[in-house]
């Protein structure tokens, strides 16, 4: 009788007899909840460490291979959220600055040289315009900010978010492309405000400078930290 209600053959029905009952604690089952309710705030792109990192923060202990397990088992598989590449053009009467780094993208030392660039990102608030600042001895984001028009406002608070935090010395150069937000006579003039020396890429290199902020392994734009935050701009 029970075969025909759980439609399920004879056998298969003896087989699920026979196992044993798998017996949970109840402090697994509130870090199995915990896990998808963090995993669902983070619109599913929590990765296995920052996951680990947040349960380790309520209380709970969980090795990193333990979380990858647990990710497996409740069906936890993370949704990339895709930065792209905005491209704009200078206007003509804009100055561009020499290229001061001509490839070396290794300082030996922090706040010697950022770098900065824009880029757009889908959110929970629809699309938004992002413009990072990365100090390249660490590979650290150290300031940014979103908006949903690009303008030169945008990478200015951006900038400022990380002059404040880093308080960097005098002569600290800034390297980006040569888009307008970058090259216009505000932005310029702010970078000699805070004795900052502008530095910008050849034209056609600018996706080396974009790899370096968006590849970064511990600063992926795709993650959680940024992510989150972006609901609150």
């Amino acid at each position: 009788m029970s075969c025909k209600v759980m439609r399920v053959s004879r056998s298969a029905y003896y087989a699920w007899r026979k196992r044993p009952a798998i017996i949970i604690s109840a402090e697994k089952l509130n870090m199995h909840r915990r896990a998808k309710a963090l995993f669902k705030a983070s619109r599913d792109s929590l990765g296995s460490r920052e996951l680990g990192k947040k349960l380790r923060k309520e209380g709970f202990k969980i090795t990193r291979h333990r979380v990858i397990n647990l990710m497996k088992r409740l069906d936890l598989i993370v949704k990339q959220r895709v930065a792209y590449k905005v491209t704009t053009k200078r206007k003509h009467s804009d100055a561009v600055a020499d290229n001061l780094l001509n490839m070396n993208f290794n300082p030996t030392g922090p706040n010697q040289v950022w770098a900065g660039d824009v880029s757009y990102l889908k959110t929970g608030e629809g699309w938004q315009y992002l413009a990072v600042v990365m100090d390249l001895f660490g590979r650290r984001i150290v300031g940014w900010h979103t908006s949903k028009r690009m303008t030169t406002d945008l990478v200015e608070l951006a900038f400022m978010k990380a002059h404040r935090l880093r308080r960097p010395p005098k002569g600290i150069v800034f390297h980006s492309d040569r888009g307008s937000q970058y090259t216009s006579k505000r932005f310029r003039k702010l970078l000699r405000s805070l004795h900052c020396r502008a530095s910008m890429g050849d034209v056609g290199a600018c996706w080396d400078i974009e790899n370096i902020i968006y590849n970064t392994g511990s600063n992926n734009l795709t993650r959680a930290g940024i992510d989150e935050r972006l609901s609150l701009c």
